[in-house]
């Protein structure tokens, strides 16, 4: 590829090549507190590229690609390149990744407990995370959550915070000094923009936590909170799992210990302020 940068998330390395210069430089600035991969190795290698010579120069097409690929993924225009970058690096670990049980979840971290947060595409996982971010807690992470099999520990992944829509005035609010990616409108999810984690974050990535807590946010309903079974838990969670199956036995035993190990608690709310409140609350009652 004509322009690459590699950068180490948490236990995962990455090398990312593209056609263009520019989601490169995006890459390189905001990615730029990060460490390289171990060793210079990466885990997985990305490719940006325009699937024919023209589509570089006349209305770039970004096409996605790498170790795995989904041949029927749509590309993006070249002015939502960061955007997917940060898909393509996903795609990897989703269909890849194989040391870890992936829980399509966000996490944050408080005296080496880890409160997990899962739901629907909207539930407002990463705003959450990132809102006990600003008052506190560890980011760990609001796209995967890294499940170690062995030790029941959970690994940090704290790659850019994809905010989206309303979320980002939010998070803005929250946190005015962070760090913040160019808005992307219009994009498949509506407005997007990617906020790099704090300092904190970026520094304590490679230190695990025990699970403590499990959270199934639900935006939008007046507040509720509600104790779920752990059938209906284990089973919300193995859908929200991209690797559950092919990890076998060494999955289910992972996953089944989560459920037994920690409280899951079902959590309605109306806005930022009252999801906190209850989160906090919840927390304190461990």
């Amino acid at each position: 590829m004509r322009h690459a940068f590699s950068v180490r998330i948490g236990p995962v390395g990455f090398r990312i090549g593209a056609d263009w210069r520019g989601p490169i430089a995006q890459l390189e600035t905001l990615y730029r507190d990060y460490p390289k991969p171990l060793d210079g190795v990466p885990d997985f290698t990305v490719r940006l590229f325009a699937r024919r010579p023209w589509r570089r120069f006349l209305r770039p097409s970004v096409e996605i690609g790498g170790d795995y690929m989904l041949p029927e993924a749509a590309p993006l225009p070249l002015r939502q390149g960061l955007l997917a970058a940060e898909m393509a690096m996903n795609l990897q670990m989703a269909l890849g990744a194989r040391r870890y049980l992936l829980l399509h979840a966000s996490a944050v971290e408080r005296d080496g407990r880890a409160l997990l947060m899962t739901g629907v595409s909207g539930a407002g996982k990463s705003t959450l995370a990132t809102l006990l971010a600003a008052r506190g807690w560890r980011f760990m992470g609001d796209e995967f959550v890294l499940l170690d099999p062995v030790t029941a520990q959970v690994h940090a992944f704290p790659r850019l915070i994809s905010l989206k829509n309303a979320a980002i005035g939010a998070a803005e609010a929250a946190a005015p000094d962070a760090r913040m990616g160019p808005l992307l409108r219009a994009t498949p999810k509506g407005d997007i923009r990617h906020m790099v984690p704090d300092a904190r974050a970026i520094a304590a990535m490679d230190v695990p936590a025990r699970p403590a807590l499990l959270v199934f946010p639900r935006y939008g309903f007046e507040s509720e909170a509600r104790s779920v079974p752990p059938g209906e838990a284990f089973v919300r969670m193995t859908q929200a799992s991209t690797n559950y199956v092919s990890l076998g036995e060494a999955g289910f035993r992972a996953l089944t210990g989560l459920i037994a190990a920690v409280p899951s608690i079902a959590v309605d709310y109306p806005d930022g302020t009252r999801a906190i409140e209850q989160v906090e609350a919840l927390w304190a009652d461990l």
